[in-house]
């Protein structure tokens, strides 16, 4: 199946993969942006295979109860309580207690439309797990999915923050006016 991911990848689609996935690591918070599209879903699942690596994702409970739960279990997802009683940043270190490995992706825009500020649920997912946060930039303008070096949270937001924007100037989105 790998083969098959990287041909298409590579060949078919000709994108590229610019730095190193951190496979050393068992467990960290991966932010992809921009997200625009429901396609960044897709080539999340291939850039996956390409890579041969365990990636997942939450999502609402209610999609791993429906008859198509399987496939986000089988895609990697871990099911989560997002109901506004629930304490979605607890929940998910918990996952990351629960775990061996586990690499969760999101998007901190938390929508495929533009946003003027980031949702900032990854940020304190990563220091309540105590796991660094990896930096992933899906650049339909050049074709290449970009990761950054594990970056671990300080206790200056702000700064942390500003180094991560800096990490997806220029990167432009399957929608770029959202970008």
């Amino acid at each position: 199946m790998q083969k098959l991911a990287r041909f298409i990848y590579f060949k078919i689609l000709r994108w590229s993969v610019k730095g190193e996935f951190p496979s050393y690591l068992d467990k960290f918070v991966i932010i992809v942006v921009p997200h625009t599209s429901w396609w960044d879903f897709l080539l999340g699942l291939l850039i996956r295979k390409v890579l041969n690596e365990e990636i997942n994702y939450i999502g609402k409970k209610s999609l791993f109860d429906s008859p198509i739960g399987w496939f986000f279990r089988w895609t990697g997802g871990a099911p989560i309580d997002r109901s506004k009683s629930s304490d979605t940043v607890s929940a998910t270190a918990k996952i990351f207690d629960e775990r061996k490995k586990f690499r969760l992706a999101l998007s901190p825009e938390g929508t495929r439309k533009k946003v003027k500020k980031w949702k900032t649920g990854f940020y304190y997912i990563a220091k309540k797990a105590n796991v660094p946060i990896v930096l992933v930039a899906f650049d339909y303008g050049k074709k290449e999915i970009k990761f950054s070096e594990p970056y671990t949270p300080t206790d200056d937001k702000e700064m942390d923050f500003e180094k991560y924007r800096s990490f997806f100037k220029g990167v432009k989105g399957k929608v770029p006016e959202f970008s």
